[in-house]
């Protein structure tokens, strides 16, 4: 395994995550291979994750025994859940993502003739069914017979054979991770908002397992330091979930342990064969150095250089490039604008121009995710006739009879021939460099300034909070890749209405998704895009129909397309009003104001 490079392809990142993190799948009943290079401490963690899911069997079997003490017992079924996720959701991503899924309805797309359209379990669909004025004890008793089974396999057929201690150290981090950018913000306790109450849990169980690895400290300062921090950690989440400062706790907290987690990896003396969707080095969820770019970028990307993103740029502003001479992806991504155009939809194309900036930071492409990579939504640009109407060929063509690319091309791809995969490429490094994470936020965050105001930090707070902004729109990035895996780009149907009309209003004609596949099920699912930079980005939305973020705001306020009447029955986001006030829509919205980079770029 050390001999992996750090330039892997997205597909093999997915492997690693599924088959190399998780060193086994739990689904898999093969026998067990044992090595040499295992760990001391492996029996002790599974010890301890064994005492702790069987506990949640005990108390969800319960739970379907005894529905006079229903809520009690899913509760510490909850609670022990908690407890494994710092091992399962690093060892088993795919059955703890199905205990952990929202309630929501799951379409897997991988071509016209592999759609599989699977119906949501897990603990979020209990808490749901669970907690609520009505419920049907026959879809609860089927839910927990479900989420017992799961368990119960992953009792029997996890294995710790082969964790070695980068292993550990990668799961403490995404854990910390984990917590910070999901768990406390609601993200998987919907109905009860119990979010608090269970990320003390987490961190309780990250003391359990840190103690394991004692003995691994040479420096024991640095061992009660982590105590220490993990104990404050529990101490500081406390109050109600509307009002705690996320703001303060990340800055002050979840940055800590990232310097803190940095400090193990030396005293340790751990090497790691690669670096995640996260640097290993990252001592902030909010820099430009957080991010590993390849982790993101298409299979054949190869390494970025400087020269390579200089000469994208060149390519990027270059107008040659379009049958007309006279369109460049500048023409349509304004740098001024954040890379976006400004207008509600553009020339010849049907939707809003999104912008740029952090583009690169996610799994899929174009509002509909018809694209994988950067370098294949190029493709569809260039082949568009009403964008640059020429074909991959003649593109080539155009780069190779110009002396100073090729000039570039030797610099770059090292005398290699000019094919329009190249070009592709250069462009695509480019459009990935556009991240500077410096915006006056992020130079708060990361204790840089102290300029941010009280109502900048109560938006953030809100936005993560009460506004439930960031179950869709994930920090540090603040678009629909979820962490901490980063694997997936979600899209979702919040019932955009075809005209700002809260009286009569109809949905947007556009069919987002469908359009793809022709599922049913994703009429009107799109993207969900940054919010970064959104003060320059305006107007809102794939169509363009809000002008003013205070108008985006209202319509979140009110419940989506559901509360302005739009019956969408796959709507995914909530259709109960917010209950925002004015000055907490003036928050938010000074929050994300607060999100504009410093970076001026010129062509």
């Amino acid at each position: 395994m050390t001999q992996f490079s750090l330039n892997l392809n997205k597909e093999a990142y997915f492997m690693i995550s599924l088959f190399i993190i998780s060193i086994i799948s739990v689904t898999s009943c093969s026998e067990q291979v044992k090595t040499p290079e295992k760990i001391p401490y492996n029996n002790q963690m599974k010890e301890q994750f064994i005492d702790d899911i069987t506990m949640a069997i005990n108390t969800l079997d319960s739970a379907r025994t005894n529905t006079g003490d229903l809520k009690k017992n899913f509760l510490k079924s909850r609670k022990y859940f908690k407890k494994t996720e710092p091992i399962l959701a690093s060892l088993d991503i795919e059955n703890y993502g199905f205990l952990n899924q929202p309630n929501i309805l799951k379409i897997e797309e991988e071509d016209y003739t592999d759609i599989k359209i699977k119906n949501p379990s897990g603990y979020q669909v209990l808490e749901e069914e669970i907690f609520t004025e009505h419920i049907d004890t026959t879809v609860i008793n089927k839910h927990l017979d479900l989420v017992s089974n799961r368990l119960k396999l992953i009792k029997k057929n996890i294995s710790f054979n082969h964790i070695k201690t980068y292993h550990f150290l990668w799961l403490l981090r995404k854990s910390i991770i984990q917590i910070s950018l999901t768990g406390i913000t609601g993200f998987d306790s919907p109905v009860l908002e119990n979010s608090l109450e269970e990320s003390k849990t987490v961190y309780q169980s990250l003391k359990t397992y840190l103690a394991i690895f004692e003995k691994e400290f040479k420096n024991k300062k640095l061992f009660d330091h982590w105590n220490t921090e993990i104990d404050a950690s529990i101490s500081d989440l406390k109050g109600d979930f509307n009002t705690f400062n996320r703001y303060d706790f990340i800055k002050n907290h979840t940055h800590k342990q990232l310097e803190l987690w940095n400090k193990i990896v030396a005293d340790w003396n751990v090497s790691f064969p690669f670096d995640l969707a996260i640097k290993n080095d990252a001592t902030s969820l909010f820099s430009a150095n957080t991010y590993n770019n390849t982790y993101f970028a298409d299979r054949n990307s190869g390494k970025t250089t400087p020269e390579k993103i200089a000469l994208g740029k060149k390519l990027f502003y270059d107008t040659n490039l379009s049958s007309d001479k006279k369109i460049s992806c500048a023409t349509c991504h304004h740098p001024d604008k954040a890379f976006t155009d400004g207008l509600k939809i553009g020339a010849g194309v049907t939707r809003n121009t999104p912008t740029l900036l952090y583009s690169g930071l996610q799994q899929a492409f174009f509002y509909d995710k018809r694209a994988g990579s950067l370098e294949g939504q190029i493709i569809a640009v260039v082949e568009n006739e009403n964008e640059f109407h020429t074909d991959l060929e003649t593109l080539g063509k155009v780069v190779a009879q110009d002396s100073n690319y090729l000039k570039a091309y030797k610099t770059v791809f090292k005398n290699q021939k000019v094919n329009n995969a190249q070009i592709r490429n250069a462009i695509a490094s480019y459009i990935r460099s556009l991240a500077p994470f410096n915006s006056k936020f992020d130079q708060n965050i990361n204790g840089i300034e102290n300029t941010l105001t009280k109502s900048e930090i109560n938006g953030f707070n809100l936005f993560n909070g009460k506004a439930k902004c960031a179950t869709c729109h994930f920090a540090p990035i603040f678009n629909g890749t979820v962490p901490p895996n980063y694997r997936e780009s979600e899209i979702e149907l919040i019932g955009v209405p075809k005209e700002n009309d809260t009286i009569n209003a109809t949905i947007s004609e556009d069919l987002g998704r469908y359009d793809v596949y022709k599922t049913e099920q994703r009429k009107h699912f799109f993207k969900t895009s940054t919010v970064r930079n959104v003060s320059k980005t305006g107007p809102y939305m794939h169509n363009g129909v809000y002008q003013t973020l205070e108008e985006v705001l209202d319509f979140y306020n009110r419940g989506g397309g559901a509360g302005i009447g739009i019956d969408a029955t796959y709507q995914t986001l909530p259709p109960d009003p917010l209950h925002l006030s004015k000055e907490e829509i003036k928050d938010i919205i000074a929050f994300m104001n607060s999100l504009e980079d410093q970076t001026k770029y010129e062509n």
